[in-house]
């Protein structure tokens, strides 16, 4: 384990479903509400209006694929511009029934039965998550760096901004060297300091300075 590692997750390890209010659990209603933040990450906006979103998504009832459903476009429309998110609230809110409506027919409801699917293929769960209008590579990548918090089996999954952000913290730029340098079970905390040294640099000059 590398002390420097240790000391990034503690100072910068914060996941998006964290700063979104997910406490991210196997179940299927916070992996739901998992992808919905996957979805509105995934557009080009800030992430920190996507995570205010998310949240608002979350008071609004959107918690599951059925209650979703439940709700109406314009509901939807409504609730993502209070979040901030009006640029695509009006695609976005097609794009939530849409996704609603996948989990329901392919999956029961439940993404866990996505995971059961791809197995600890993580290539085949990228595959599985961009069925969903949306989510694309980046946005199916957000997803399993976090989902791997609850789904071991998908450990060590690093993608492209993973490895941008260890390279810029001076820490190991492979997949088995990063996986080595915190225990297993924070390993997702790693990668999301990670992340964030890819798209913020002066957090990489901070860490520098601790």
């Amino acid at each position: 384990m590398s002390a420097k590692a240790d000391r990034i997750v503690r100072r910068y390890g914060i996941t998006y479903a964290e700063d979104a209010g997910i406490t991210l659990r196997d179940k299927p209603s916070p992996l739901w509400r998992l992808l919905i933040l996957a979805l509105l990450l995934s557009a080009r906006i800030d992430s920190g209006i996507a995570v205010k979103t998310a949240r608002e998504l979350s008071r609004s009832g959107l918690r599951t694929p059925d209650r979703t459903l439940a709700t109406s476009w314009q509901e939807r429309v409504d609730a993502l511009g209070r979040g901030g998110y009006r640029r695509y609230d009006e695609r976005t809110a097609t794009q939530l029934a849409e996704a609603a409506r996948l989990v329901l027919d392919r999956w029961k409801g439940d993404l866990r039965r996505l995971h059961e699917e791809a197995g600890e293929d993580d290539d085949r769960a990228l595959t599985l998550l961009q069925a969903f209008k949306g989510i694309g590579p980046a946005g199916a990548a957000i997803f399993l760096r976090e989902a791997q918090a609850v789904w071991p089996d998908m450990r060590p999954f690093v993608d492209e901004l993973t490895l941008k952000g260890a390279a810029n913290l001076g820490l190991p730029t492979t997949r088995a060297g990063l996986y080595a340098a915190v225990p297993h079970d924070t390993f997702h905390r790693l990668v999301a300091a990670c992340v964030r040294a890819a798209r913020n640099p002066d957090l990489v000059h901070d860490a520098d300075h601790d």
